[in-house]
């Protein structure tokens, strides 16, 4: 993952209210994926274990987060289940082939969140974190950071 693309989620996470927590895992776990295929390519072994193992811990926390008092946390239980099934056959065989049914799998999901997150309108699960605003400057297409609401605490409660 590009180091813009690691501050784009840091950005988004510290907004994100708890359905859109779960989109922005299942986007993680997409780019994930996407760099285990291009090192699979690659024959770069080592490259695509580690990229796995960052999807298989996106998968895990994705599954710590589910309340089993539901029945549809238990449905998502038994496909994130198999997802790591998947992925333990990717990493023995060395194939992208169950790669392919974890990705179907996660975008139909991804899919529903989306809706689900454009519907929830609860506060962001970070309350105390700084907000941060983004707009294009003067400069010939170049994008500015301005931090609103500095604070010495920085998204901790004294």
């Amino acid at each position: 993952m590009t180091k813009e693309c690691k501050q784009q989620f840091t950005l988004r996470i510290t907004q994100a209210n708890k359905t859109e927590m779960i989109v922005i895992l299942y986007e993680m776990l997409l780019v994930y994926l996407d760099e285990a295929e291009k090192a699979h390519e690659q024959a770069a072994i080592s490259e695509y274990r580690e990229a796995l193992r960052k999807v298989k811990g996106c998968l895990d926390e994705l599954q710590a987060s589910l309340n089993l008092d539901y029945e549809l946390a238990l449905r998502l239980f038994s496909l994130y289940m198999y997802c790591n099934r998947e992925l333990i056959k990717a990493d023995i065989r060395k194939d992208t082939e169950p790669l392919s049914h974890v990705r179907l799998v996660i975008e139909n999901l991804l899919t529903a969140y989306r809706k689900l997150a454009a519907e929830d309108t609860s506060a962001p699960v970070m309350q105390n974190s700084q907000t941060v605003y983004a707009g294009l400057t003067y400069g010939k297409n170049s994008l500015s950071e301005n931090m609103a609401e500095q604070s010495a605490n920085r998204g901790f409660r004294a």
